[in-house]
């Protein structure tokens, strides 16, 4: 995630108008948010009423699978897409408010863990997505995207490269598809896994926040796990997006020393301009709160609003992802993302459980 936290341009020039095309999208990523809390605290009293054992499905998952119901059937109308574009600037609030609940002592003590684990993280995704892009002989620039998304932070990772190195608008398009779909497939699998090894909700957070690319997935596949390991998945995604700038400059002079993109002048402007702007914010409310600036019920406050800005974020994860679009894409990058981040998942787990046993994360 490296853009600012802003919400998507429509064509219009009128700031009104604007805002009313963005609402009947809004209006839709709230209402299934909210359908899906509904839903998941109406099995849990059927439950309860009629004394019985029903698994825990909690709202995250709800609302994902609501939209993606609707976008894999009905589809998502023009009228509502501008506003569920918005997803990700609800991502963003949702996570600078979340530093409400985070005092800076946390923050610097694990940030020193996942420092380290995010540096072997990087070399580990970078070579091995490099070296399989090699084997199944896909387009360089290709590769290099597939490298730049899994490495750091998906989608947002491979947008902010496409320009720095001049790749095609198909390779930028073809590695999208194959991290939002394999982004998808993680909500399901990493929650079955954390629980089969019994993982701690520390241990699970951050092995969450290192495997899983895009920012909304990461939060989202440890929201699903527990409240305490989403907000370490958190964490962890936002040391890794905190990276963006130094991989993408890496890649971008690589690619010019080639002579097949255009040289980076000022670096320090160029690091500025791909810095994901929200993490300024997380530990700017993670300070104030420190130093209690707010009190109790405000703290409540903005860690209930970071709740509902994560619900519309969710449910915008669901309606974003149309199956049958990826499909289109072919199957070579959707190979290659899926052996890579295979082995990068297990490479992480290993690296999570090793670090969980000695340093008692």
């Amino acid at each position: 995630m490296a853009d600012a936290v802003a919400l998507p341009q429509t064509k219009s020039a009128n700031p009104a108008l604007q805002i009313l095309k963005l609402l009947p999208g809004i209006l839709l990523l709230a209402g299934i948010g909210y359908a899906g809390k509904v839903i998941e605290q109406s099995v849990a009293r059927y439950a309860k009423a009629h004394h019985l054992v029903l698994p825990n499905i909690e709202y995250v998952l709800w609302a994902i699978l609501i939209g993606l119901l609707i976008a894999n059937t009905v589809g998502v109308p023009e009228v509502f897409r501008a506003g569920v574009s918005t997803y990700e600037f609800w991502l963003k609030v949702g996570i600078v408010l979340l530093g409400s609940r985070f005092i800076l002592g946390d923050v610097l003590k694990l940030g020193g863990v996942s420092l380290g684990l995010v540096a072997l993280e990087l070399a580990v995704a970078l070579s091995f997505m490099t070296f399989l892009g090699r084997v199944f002989k896909l387009k360089p620039k290709l590769t290099s995207l597939l490298a730049i998304g899994s490495a750091v932070c998906g989608v947002s990772a491979i947008i902010a490269a496409e320009g720095a190195i001049d790749a095609d608008e198909e390779d930028t398009s073809f590695a999208i598809a194959a991290i939002l779909a394999l982004g998808a497939l993680s909500l399901f699998t990493f929650p079955l896994i954390g629980h089969a090894l019994h993982m701690s909700d520390r241990a699970y957070g951050l092995w969450a926040g290192l495997a899983v690319d895009n920012t909304a997935e990461a939060t989202a596949a440890g929201a699903l796990y527990s409240d305490a390991a989403g907000k370490l998945a958190v964490l962890a995604k936002t040391t890794r997006n905190a990276m963006i700038g130094f991989v993408v400059l890496g890649y971008a002079w690589y690619w010019a020393r080639r002579g097949q993109a255009q040289a980076v002048g000022n670096k320090a402007a160029f690091l500025w301009q791909k810095f994901p702007k929200f993490i300024l914010g997380f530990l700017l409310i993670s300070i104030l709160a420190t130093y209690h600036f707010f009190d109790k019920p405000q703290l409540t406050a903005l860690g209930n609003l970071s709740r509902w800005a994560f619900l519309l974020t969710f449910a915008g994860v669901g309606l974003r992802t149309n199956f049958s679009e990826m499909r289109k894409q072919g199957f070579g990058p959707f190979a290659v993302g899926a052996i890579g981040e295979i082995v990068i998942a297990v490479v992480t787990l290993g690296m999570v459980l090793a670090a969980d046993r000695l340093l008692r994360i």
